[in-house]
């Protein structure tokens, strides 16, 4: 009976509650715009009313569609779709939000697939945040950057030594379709593990199917807890292929004012230029050179001006951005490629010509070029990059006119088969990042001609035995190494020291692998009767079949 009265007291209170606030509540009046969609596009609508509209402001249409506001135009508003338009039609009733785009940025991100508006894709359920960031940002001030001054690690040995990358940098990869521009970004993401750096992948206007296998290997590789995919298929509207890169970058630079590093990848941006030239012509704004609008420079431009290195007072986070480009034969003197060449600070292209040949990555040396990652690199790198370079570089012209003689001077033919052995060493595996301490003991093996000896073959059986007896004989000097100490005169002799042991272990099994394949060839030419005569004969290589013939 007492709980029963109790019950009853608890419930008269909670109403007694209600009572009081609905008294206290006041209604509020305020207006509302509402406007009517004129006309349903490819991926856009025509809408008349909502005089007060600002641009870049979110709409919202009967049903919950999302709109963006993309022209305003004297007798009706120009809105970008960021949903499906089937269950749009004329006369449907679209209203206000009064704030512009803004996505769910914070921790939980991480590890998830999300779309540019922060809808998961990925069946984990809703993602829970609690900031939420407008997706257009001004760049920083000149006075909140730093200099670039940490080198980013790709793992790659043609990147760290050749063309290196610092955190804050915006480095871009390009070259024609199917040459290796997204396995490069995705090398570098697996390489951060362990790194302490977050890393953002935007796909834009990509195919599902390419885009669930990079997620599928970044699951397989360890890379997704510190990784988010936000993606914008190919198949999605074209207004939310357009906003994906500014999401993703909202969302990465949450995590850079935290002071944390940042690793960014767009891919890529020919997609979205070719998003927004559709959505621009039709919106009927003018087109200019190759059908593009006149400011298809300012929406790049004002993208990656957002990736930096910041300074002490604001953190000291940085925002690294790798943005990848497709060229059409090989021009990378087209509109887009030289738009985003002038914004970056630097290039990584990659020749198909090479990806043919079968040396990947294909990156091709000459055409590619750090402005900033210099500064940046490893001490250690520096004793031996710049002598490889050179080296390479001298091969590389060497090969092309050694095409039209027959006949090679000594030192000509030195130098190209110790240019053969730096393409050699310089490709690489897929999903195989090797670490610095590493990369600078194959390099300087080859280098200080320690490989001249190894057939071309053998050169990655000999990087293995490199790699594995560095790690675990010079594990302190490769800490130091990484940790950016400079390498001295014994350190280096020390270095290739080790590497000849193991290099000379891998010439002796070669060597040994090659007597008993030859022994076995002449036996098996043997007749199985008695062969007296021909172990006699020590020059001939198939005495017993001469000796048939004659016979």
């Amino acid at each position: 009976m007492k709980k029963e009265e109790g019950l009853e007291t608890v419930l008269q209170n909670t109403f007694a509650l209600y009572t009081q606030a609905l008294d206290q509540q006041e209604a509020k009046l305020r207006s509302q715009e509402i406007g009517i969609v004129q006309s349903i596009g490819q991926g856009i609508a025509k809408i008349i009313g909502l005089p007060n509209v600002q641009s870049e402001e979110i709409v919202r249409f009967t049903g919950g569609s999302l709109g963006l506001v993309f022209n305003l135009d004297p007798e009706e508003v120009g809105v970008v779709l960021l949903d499906s338009s089937d269950q749009l039609q004329s006369g449907t009733q679209v209203r206000r939000t009064g704030k512009v785009l803004d996505v769910p940025v914070g921790d939980t991100l991480l590890g998830r697939v999300i779309d540019p508006l922060g809808r998961p894709l990925d069946g984990k359920g809703i993602v829970r945040t609690s900031e939420r960031r407008a997706s257009e940002r001004n760049a920083p001030a000149i006075m909140d950057r730093a200099p670039v001054n940490v080198p980013l690690q790709t793992g790659i040995k043609a990147i760290d030594a050749l063309i290196p990358i610092g955190r804050g940098q915006r480095e871009l990869i390009l070259g024609d379709r199917q040459t290796g521009k997204s396995g490069l970004a995705l090398d570098t993401i697996i390489n951060q593990k362990g790194k302490n750096i977050l890393c953002i992948y935007c796909a834009i206007g990509q195919r599902s199917a390419a885009v669930a296998k990079l997620i599928a290997d970044l699951e397989e590789q360890g890379a997704m807890p510190y990784t988010t995919v936000v993606m914008a298929a190919g198949e999605e509207p074209p207004g939310l292929q357009y906003v994906a890169p500014y999401a993703a970058t909202a969302m990465a630079e949450y995590f850079a004012d935290q002071g944390r590093d940042v690793l960014i990848v767009y891919d890529d941006l020919t997609n979205h230029a070719r998003t927004y030239r559709e959505i621009s012509l039709l919106m009927r704004r003018p087109p200019g050179r190759e059908a593009y609008p006149g400011d298809i420079f300012y929406i790049h431009s004002r993208l990656l001006e957002r990736s930096t290195h910041f300074n002490d007072k604001r953190g000291g986070g940085s925002l690294t951005a790798l943005p990848i480009v497709e060229t059409e034969a090989q021009n990378i003197a087209a509109y887009i490629p030289t738009n985003l060449i002038s914004i970056t600070d630097g290039q990584i292209y990659l020749s198909p010509i090479l990806f043919q040949k079968g040396v990947l990555p294909a990156i091709d040396i000459g055409k590619s070029v750090s402005r900033v990652g210099g500064k940046t690199q490893l001490p250690a790198y520096r004793a031996v990059s710049g002598d490889l370079r050179l080296s390479y570089s001298q091969f590389e012209e060497l090969e092309a006119f050694s095409r039209f003689g027959t006949r090679l001077e000594e030192s000509t033919r030195l130098t190209l088969e110790r240019g053969q052995r730096v393409r050699e060493m310089l490709k690489q595996k897929q999903y195989a990042p090797m670490p610095a301490a590493v990369q600078i003991a194959v390099m300087l093996s080859v280098t200080a001609g320690l490989l001249d000896s190894v057939p071309i073959a053998k050169i990655a059986i000999a990087e293995q035995a490199i790699a594995q007896a560095i790690s675990t004989q010079l594990a302190d000097l490769c800490l130091q190494i990484e940790s950016g100490a400079v390498l001295t005169d014994s350190d280096r002799d020390l270095l290739l020291k080790t590497a000849k042991t193991a290099i000379a272990t891998v010439v002796k099994d070669s060597t040994d692998t090659k007597e008993p394949t030859d022994t076995k060839d002449s036996t098996d030419t043997k007749e199985p009767t008695d062969t007296k005569d021909s172990t006699d004969t020590k020059d001939s290589k198939d005495p017993v079949d001469t000796k048939d013939i004659k016979e």
